[in-house]
């Protein structure tokens, strides 16, 4: 696998993969949720964390933009 970044196609991807057995807390702007992992953030989702970055470029692996969120709805 490669990155999706036109310009870098490194194959330095890091592969993140945890189960979290409880709940944790995720912030974006003023908004801030305490609770399982949210599945609209591109991070995995419920008992799990899942993530794919570049360590070349930085960039964060995936299908992006993603549509605004419920936390960033309230």
């Amino acid at each position: 696998m490669s990155c999706q970044n036109q310009s870098c196609k490194s194959e330095r991807i890091l592969r993140v993969s945890g189960k979290v057995s409880d709940m944790g807390s995720y912030r974006i702007g003023a908004h801030q949720l305490h609770n399982y992992a949210p599945r609209d953030l591109g991070i995995g989702g419920g008992d799990y964390i899942q993530f794919e970055v570049c360590l070349q470029c930085g960039q964060q692996q995936g299908k992006f933009p993603l549509p605004e969120a419920a936390l960033e709805r309230g």
